[in-house]
């Protein structure tokens, strides 16, 4: 299965790239894992809804580049469904099941997802209510991730 993580904007703190390196590594014994990160847009502090609605629309711009056809799109926002990382695995493993190869799983940037790639996303994946910076957003991704294939293959996991 390849699994790909494509995020707006860059890994800039040394800790949580270390965080995604360490488990990049656990995971490739489990699965293709592909990052892909594009650019994000500068956001005015004051921005108006119509201007964040333009931000987001060139992110999204930048993303759609990278969604393969075929691909299983899953975008995490805020209104997605949440899941135990139980019930996480089970998706992860029933996809497999059913033939979907490559999954995607998108990470917004600050103020969000294009409205356009969440309505054409497969699902919508939230983790919490809360906000969460992207940088960490990824590695909470990639450890539930990888906590999702220790728990498909039957393995000890911390819970």
């Amino acid at each position: 299965m390849k699994i790909t993580i494509l995020a707006v904007g860059k890994m800039k703190e040394k800790f949580f790239a270390d965080a995604v390196t360490e488990y990049r590594k656990r995971l490739s014994r489990y699965c293709k894992l592909e990052m892909i990160e594009v650019a994000d847009e500068r956001t005015p502090e004051h921005a108006s809804g119509h201007e964040e609605d333009l931000i987001r629309a060139r992110e999204g711009e930048r993303l759609r580049k990278y969604i393969k056809e075929g691909a299983y799109v899953i975008s995490l926002a805020i209104q997605g469904r949440q899941a135990s990382s139980e019930e996480f695995s089970e998706k992860i493993e029933s996809l497999g099941v059913q033939g979907e190869s490559h999954i995607i799983f998108i990470i917004g940037g600050s103020i969000g997802i294009d409205r356009g790639i969440l309505q054409e996303s497969r699902e919508l994946l939230s983790f919490s209510k809360m906000t969460f910076p992207h940088q960490l957003m990824r590695v909470v991704l990639l450890e539930q991730i990888y906590r999702g294939f220790r728990i498909m293959k039957g393995e000890p996991y911390h819970k």
